[in-house]
């Protein structure tokens, strides 16, 4: 049986035994993943996911892909060069199981990016930084000063004297 599965913005149509070279995920090799975001399963397509069908793969390594490199040259009076590489952080899987339902009770750790676990272990609760703070003892009600009462009526007196 195959299955087509997402991860990493790309599209895999996959059976037991395959090797792939996916985008970078957050697990080490030797670990058991399984991969819940399934597009298809044999003849079953989903809408947008097949509910509970997964993929499980074995992590075989971390690798890195070729090397691509960008080259950019500008003639025009200025003759300037410039050349740059990249070698993309790839994760190397063998699928080893696809299953149509019972994904959820497997306990198998689910493929997540190493991007994804970053942001999933920032917004986890107890670890953000700026803890909201506790909640201030409401202030009591501030008495009326005394020296407010007794001013008020040397004012009127005073307002009362006639001036000379």
């Amino acid at each position: 049986m195959f299955a087509v599965l997402k991860t990493g913005g790309k599209q895999y149509k996959v059976q037991a035994g395959d090797v792939l070279r996916v985008e970078k995920l957050d697990a080490a090799a030797g670990d058991k993943i399984q991969f819940n975001d399934i597009l298809m399963v044999g003849t079953t397509i989903g809408v947008p996911m097949v509910a509970g069908a997964a993929v499980q793969a074995e992590v075989i390594d971390q690798i890195k892909g070729e090397k691509t490199i960008h080259y950019v040259k500008r003639r025009r009076k200025h003759s300037s060069q410039r050349t740059k590489g990249h070698r993309q952080h790839l994760t190397l899987v063998r699928v080893t199981d696809v299953l149509a339902t019972g994904a959820d009770k497997t306990g198998v750790k689910a493929a997540i990016g190493t991007v994804a676990a970053r942001v999933a272990a920032h917004e986890a609760p107890g670890t953000t930084k700026a803890a909201a703070p506790a909640e201030k003892p409401a202030k009591a009600a501030k008495a009326a000063p005394k020296a407010d009462a007794a001013e008020k009526p040397k004012r009127a007196a005073k307002a009362a004297a006639p001036k000379e």
